[in-house]
């Protein structure tokens, strides 16, 4: 049988110190969406991996991205998302306009030869699928559609346009767990029909109809829907089955069977036993409040399910009482790919 990585890779400081350099400083990273930046003037923060990210709107109306540092000695320039005309440092009110340039500094004038145009923000990758916004803090990351492999045309075979969904809600949450443990979690059904009694009820997950997909970076789930499906969900509508998809490193979109739907956000690690784990709801502009309702208390509960797993997996992993653990190798083998990948990334760096 196949190994997992070692279990002390999963609560080891200088394991995560390492997967911040050498995985999340060149991965693209979902940070938000379009109707964050609805015009210009207009900015959110948030990050890529551990580093702090401000996006904005400038009065040019181009999309652009930021390190949220300050140039003088480092403290975020932004905070939350909004609508101004300038991003000041609550530190010294060092200035900088949402095109990235420094404005002003408070006794500059004082300083010789003051290099002003030098010291405006350090400047990140951004780009979009759909309404959704990526951002990459490495100096020159490949294009973004590389980056997706054949996800966008997987979601436009299943009869989606990304294009026509709009931001319904967002929900967070902070998990006692690895962020490894958390994206392993999410690339595994294995757990279904014994964790998610819902789940298992609306979609088929035997191993012999849920289908397993790799490619590149990208995993994805395929799940077709029970007849007769005896639950509160309603899955008639436009969308024929489930996807469940997972762009390396961190990253899950899940659509459900029936009407236009998706969710889409990352596993973001904190500290080796902490992960910030965020979803952003997109839903059509017909879909109806009942169903979005229906769903949304769905995924919840499969969500307060979830918790409890990988919470348990982290303190049993990091007790120090086995060295690894072992993966089956069909049904988890999402799992041994996105390892792998964890695995040679570290290795190369």
């Amino acid at each position: 049988m196949e190994s997992t990585l070692p279990y002390s890779w999963y609560t080891d400081p200088e394991i995560l110190r390492r997967e911040q350099e050498c995985i999340f400083r060149s991965a693209w990273q979902y940070a938000g969406h379009l109707g964050q930046l609805p015009e210009p003037g207009t900015f959110f923060t948030t990050k890529a991996g551990r580093t702090p990210i401000v996006v904005t709107r400038a009065k040019d109306g181009e999309l652009r991205a930021f390190l949220n540092v300050c140039r003088h000695r480092g403290f975020p320039v932004a905070e939350g998302e909004g609508k101004r005309d300038t991003l000041q440092c609550p530190y010294h009110a060092w200035t900088y306009n949402l095109d990235g340039s420094l404005r002003t500094a408070p006794r500059s004038g004082e300083e010789p030869n003051f290099p002003k145009d030098e010291l405006g923000l350090c400047d990140a990758a951004v780009d979009t699928w759909g309404p959704f916004v990526f951002v990459n803090t490495h100096h020159d990351p490949e294009p973004l559609a590389e980056a997706l492999g054949s996800m966008p045309a997987q979601v436009a075979e299943l009869g989606l346009d990304v294009d026509t969904l709009r931001f319904y809600t967002r929900w967070e949450t902070e998990l006692e767990a690895n962020w490894k443990i958390v994206c392993e979690n999410f690339l595994e059904c294995y757990h279904c029909q014994v964790a998610h009694p819902q789940l298992a009820q609306i979609l088929d997950v035997s191993a012999e109809s849920y289908a397993l997909s790799t490619e590149g970076r990208l995993s994805s789930q395929h799940g077709s829907p029970r007849e007769g499906a005896g639950t509160r969900m309603h899955l008639d509508g436009e969308l024929p089955r489930s996807q469940f998809h997972f762009l390396w490193p961190n990253l899950g979109v899940n659509i459900f069977p029936g009407r236009p739907n998706l969710s889409i956000g990352p596993m973001v690690p904190l500290t080796p036993d902490r992960t910030y784990r965020f979803l952003d709801y997109f839903f059509g502009p017909d879909v109806d409040q009942a169903w979005i309702d229906e769903l949304m208390a769905f995924d919840d509960q499969v969500g307060v399910e979830d918790r409890d797993l990988v919470e348990g997996v982290h303190k049993g992993i990091a007790s120090g009482a086995l060295d690894h653990g072992v993966l089956m190798t069909h049904s988890e083998q999402l799992i041994g790919h996105f390892q792998q990948l964890t695995a040679a990334a570290l290795a190369e760096g």
